[in-house]
């Protein structure tokens, strides 16, 4: 079998190609960026791309994401540059994510200018709102009965995590899972997720396991305590515009020679 990353670096060229763009960025999201993938797990790849210039002049609007490929192996969409710094804009903890990814597919100086510019966009109530958001709705949808499929945990626990680093540290959260446990929690907690991950390391990702109540208990409170703090805190996110401007023009002035 073809190496994997390979493959999607392969893929990667393939877009630039016939889509006529240049990816600047493209890494692993989801489990395998987390750390925390089950034997079956698919591989998520997310990459930022740029058009040529003229295609952002043109009456005819073109779609800003790409979605490449999707079946039982591969996940593969991406961004428009344009559309990627509105939403670092918005402080989009989801970008954010992708841009912290520990899997890197490609890199190129031009994303680290674009990042090292956008960094300060990081808003903590847009974040601690996305976080809560996606804990609560994991923990209503699929951990209500008595047996739950413990990658379901993990998309509970994983966010709830990052809202309380956001809390301690006031900065941007780590995105391996792994990371996320070093910091200080309940020793028998501690214990339950340890267990769990075991369990989830060796089995199939739609296996369902018994609830583990020290886990259930804390997502249950913590998505309640970081509802209630999300709507408390105040709006921090960056208002100005005149940054992503800079940053969307000289990114087109660094790709223009590019076909």
């Amino acid at each position: 079998m073809k190496d994997i990353r390979k493959e999607i670096e392969e893929k990667l060229s393939e877009i630039e190609e016939k889509e006529h763009v240049t990816v600047l960025y493209a890494v692993e999201s989801g489990s395998r960026a987390w750390g925390v993938e089950s034997p079956d797990s698919d591989y998520d790849v997310r990459f930022i791309y740029v058009r040529q210039e003229k295609d952002y002049l043109s009456i005819r609007e073109k779609r800003d994401v790409i979605e490449w490929q999707l079946d039982e192996v591969l996940d593969i969409n991406g961004w428009d540059l344009k559309k990627t710094l509105l939403q670092f804009h918005k402080g989009n903890a989801t970008l954010f994510e992708w841009a912290n990814s520990p899997v890197v597919y490609k890199t190129t100086e031009v994303w680290k200018e674009i990042y090292g510019s956008c960094r300060q966009y990081f808003s903590k109530k847009a974040a601690l709102y996305h976080y809560y958001g996606t804990a609560n709705s994991t923990f209503l949808q699929y951990l209500q009965k008595e047996e739950v499929r413990y990658k379901k945990y993990v998309y509970a626990l994983r966010p709830l995590l990052a809202c309380r680093f956001i809390e301690a540290n006031n900065g941007i959260p780590p995105v391996s899972f792994r990371e996320l446990l070093r910091q200080e929690l309940p020793e028998e907690l501690a214990a339950g997720i340890d267990e769990m991950l075991k369990i989830k390391a060796g089995s199939d990702e739609k296996a369902l396991h018994p609830q583990l109540p020290v886990i259930r208990k804390y997502i249950e409170d913590e998505i309640v305590r970081y509802g209630q703090l999300s709507k408390e805190m105040e709006d921090d996110r960056r208002q100005e515009w005149e940054t992503l401007d800079t940053v969307f023009l000289e990114s087109l002035k660094s790709t223009a020679e590019k076909p």
